[in-house]
């Protein structure tokens, strides 16, 4: 009489990347593909991508760059098909990011300095239905629902608040007088992706040049 095999197999948890980084995509596949129980199912480059991507193979995860330069987390978020659970996965720790993407329905945020390891541990948690924060991050959350956070809360103004975060780094830098060479330096990003993001943020704010822009930031008291 033989013995039954008991062991339960579950489906793996199917992930889809975002990031405008097709080296750090090729990494973060790589670490995940040693994991037995998660699969890559797709990835994307720009919010388009992402949006069609993620609607149309319907992973579980979805690991988010928050900055990109069509838009980045926030954008993808706010379009995409509910269903999938969104980490956001991020160089940088600023508390406007981490709070601008929860608000917008993300389940977590990690920095890029995670493990492999730890990465597949996060898709995992975020899966099941925990949040997931690096540790300094949690508290910039916390802060936020206690109003305690030095964040505020999105403005009562339409312009502002079509800004994505990214554009909101790049007004208030050009409101301080930087030149597109010294925003680059400070946000480590290439020059022409400041000269998208102050294209968008003139379309947006519809101002017709920087002098009236820096006019437009300095009355919000953004500077």
């Amino acid at each position: 009489m033989t013995v039954a095999d008991t062991s339960v197999r579950h489906k793996p948890y199917r992930v889809f990347l975002v990031d405008d980084h097709a080296v750090f995509r090729s990494g973060v596949r790589a670490e995940l593909g040693s994991e037995t129980d998660i699969e890559v199912i797709g990835e994307a480059g720009t919010v388009e991508e992402a949006v069609l991507g993620i609607n149309h193979t319907h992973p579980n995860v979805v690991l988010l760059d928050v900055h990109m330069p069509d838009g980045g987390g926030v954008a993808v978020l706010n379009r995409i098909d509910p269903g999938p659970v969104c980490l956001a996965l991020s160089v940088s720790d600023a508390a406007e990011d981490v709070i601008a993407v929860i608000r917008a329905g993300a389940r977590g945020y990690v920095t890029k300095t995670i493990s492999g390891s730890e990465l597949a541990t996060g898709v995992r948690r975020v899966a099941g239905g925990d949040a997931v924060f690096s540790p300094r991050l949690a508290g910039f959350v916390l802060d936020s629902f206690t109003g305690k956070s030095p964040v505020p809360e999105p403005p009562l103004d339409p312009e502002l608040d079509s800004l994505t975060p990214r554009e909101l780094e790049v007004l208030r830098l050009l409101a301080r007088g930087y030149t597109y060479r010294e925003i680059a330096e400070e946000l480590v990003i290439s020059v022409k992706t400041v000269e998208t993001h102050a294209s968008n943020v003139l379309r947006k704010t519809q101002q017709s040049n920087r002098n009236a822009l820096t006019r437009w930031a300095h009355r919000r008291r953004i500077d």
